[in-house]
């Protein structure tokens, strides 16, 4: 294969002697790879004097073939995506679950204020005389079985459902191309791409392949580390008032400045991040899961259990322009689409995981994700639906159920509740910021791996990681209003997440032309591409009539 890696250069092909390693220790080429073979063909199978349907001949001549076509790359070894490839279907799943349930799930309501969907038939379940939640609850759990009577009204006597509509396809439409990707990791001639770019760059040429994904990779790595140094240093200090008693209105009454809470934020994701790989962090990636999932349950039994505030309307406007109008939804497609990112991390993730001939690394890679997106879905789906219900046009922009929960009940919910949520907000920003920011870590380490032809000494990694932990904190605090722009960056990462994969299929595994898989991927990824150029359209749209509140170096 010819070299893929445009930061290499190309070296001098050498024979390096390997004593018979196990099929788990292969570790694939990165495209930077010559393609010259570097492992030498093994004498031994012709000289073996042993009849040809001998058992241990067969097995040999296996291992000579797939000695053959498995390219070993040292530099792998010492990127801290692939150096340590020891993980399961577990890891997997704590990875994906960790960046998949992000922050980004609390805006998912505020799509729903576009898309719409009709409510008038569920009650208003908000009891003003129950003494605390507890006993809201008892109140109010012989009534959950009217919801589902009531909703089901609603599905049936209003077509208006479109903002679940629009979620439950986004989920599966992104799920087929998680699926796909997962296929892809492993070329038939042994190759295992490991990072997204790379794929994208053999598959649509040098040039063409970092035009499409760079940026968009760029921005979904480090752009989502800097909101998360955003939310995470909001969120601090949100904890910080609930422990002294100040209220909603007393929220800006801090010792600390908000960009001070951004440093102390970013100091603690910085030191999490000396842990030396991808897998390393299999542990934080755990904690942050339960956080994330603990979170989200949290914050909608809550919403919904202590009722809409005064005032909540859940029905479209109806005075709106039509051109507004469509630009609303688009912009609201954009928000959902942008609650299923982290495709850019899938083959990464795989990329840690042994992988053999019989044992290939796309069966527990697949089973993990199918594991953590089952939880994604129990998690994201009420949460939209119970948000929008709950806050209905009344919910924040910035911020969204978080904001919306301390904003409309922090007065009546449990004080030791809204710390508890806070805690497990914070957590979960650090463990995401650890797995999104390995890919731009790996990217820093390659530069120098490249050029010395070595590992990085320890003091190198360190002060990588931290020159990314001070630019990510620079730019969270020169450009505070970067969530705000949620569906513009969703629409412009779009491809990267339902189109891209589609292409990528047919291009490497060539399907017949004119079979279901070759009309489904061109029609998909068509779709894709279209739809990302609507979003962006709605996005600015939006953006320039409306507009945003801009604040340069003043974060609020």
């Amino acid at each position: 294969m010819a070299d893929l890696n445009p930061n290499k250069k190309t070296p001098t092909p050498t024979m390096i002697p390997i004593p018979s390693p196990s099929p788990s220790q292969f570790h694939s080429p990165s495209p930077a790879i010559n393609s010259t073979p570097l492992t030498p063909k093994s004498p031994f199978i012709t000289r073996v004097m042993t009849p040809l349907a001998s058992p241990m001949k067969k097995a040999m001549a296996s291992m000579q073939g797939y000695l053959e076509f498995t390219k070993l790359n040292p530099h792998d070894e010492w990127l801290p995506i692939t150096e340590s490839r020891n993980g399961n279907a577990f890891y997997a799943a704590f990875h994906t679950l960790s960046s998949g349930i992000g922050i980004q799930a609390l805006v998912l309501p505020l799509a729903f204020t576009a898309l719409g969907w009709s409510v008038q038939y569920i009650p208003n379940f908000h009891t003003h005389t129950s003494p605390n939640l507890l006993t809201k609850i008892k109140n109010h759990f012989h009534q959950v079985l009217c919801i589902g009577c009531e909703f089901k009204n609603l599905i049936l006597e209003h077509n208006k459902v479109w903002g679940i509509i629009s979620l439950s396809t986004f989920f599966v439409w992104q799920m087929y191309t998680l699926w796909l990707l997962i296929q892809l990791h492993e070329s038939s001639s042994g190759v295992r791409y490991s990072r997204y770019l790379w794929l994208s760059m053999v598959t649509f040429g040098e040039k063409l392949g970092k035009l499409m994904t760079l940026i968009p990779t760029i921005y979904l790595s480090s752009g989502t580390c800097i909101t998360l140094i955003m939310i995470g240093g909001a969120t601090s200090k949100l904890l910080f008032n609930t422990i002294v008693g100040n209220t909603w209105e007393d929220k800006n009454d801090t010792p600390l400045t908000m960009i001070e809470w951004y440093l102390v934020f970013t100091c603690l994701a910085v030191v999490l991040s000396q842990l030396p790989n991808l897998n390393s962090i299999a542990g934080v990636s755990l904690i942050g899961a339960v956080a994330s999932v603990s979170y989200c349950t949290i914050i909608w039994i809550v919403s919904v259990i202590e009722g809409r505030p005064d005032g909540v309307l859940n029905a479209q406007p109806e005075k709106v322009s039509g051109i507004s109008r469509v630009c609303d939804i688009l912009n609201a497609l954009g928000i959902v689409a942008f609650a299923f990112r982290g495709h850019n991390l899938v083959l990464e993730i795989q990329g840690t995981m042994p992988s053999s001939l019989k044992q290939p690394s796309r069966v527990p890679m697949w089973k993990g994700v199918k594991y953590s997106y089952s939880i994604i879905a129990m998690c994201l789906f009420p949460l939209a639906i119970g948000g929008y219900w709950a806050y209905g046009n009344l919910m924040p922009t910035t911020g969204g159920m978080l904001t919306a929960l301390y904003k409309y009940h922090g007065q009546s919910t449990s004080k030791a509740i809204l710390e508890l949520t806070s805690i497990l907000v914070i957590i979960n920003c650090l463990t995401s910021f650890q797995i999104y920011a390995m890919p731009v870590f790996d990217n820093l380490e390659l530069r120098y791996v490249t050029k010395m032809n070595g590992p990085c000494p320890w003091w190198v990694r360190a002060g990588s990681r931290v020159f990314f932990g001070v630019l990510a904190f620079f730019v969270a605090v020169a450009l505070p209003f970067l969530p705000s722009l949620a569906g513009l960056i969703g629409g412009i990462a779009l491809p990267i997440t339902l189109a891209y994969p589609c292409f990528m299929w047919i291009v490497m595994k060539k399907p017949d032309q004119y079979s279901k898989m070759w009309w489904l991927n061109w029609i998909l990824g068509c779709l894709g591409m279209t739809l990302s150029a609507l979003l962006v359209f709605g996005a600015i749209w939006t953006i320039v009539t409306r507009g945003i509140e801009v604040h340069f170096f003043k974060p609020k």
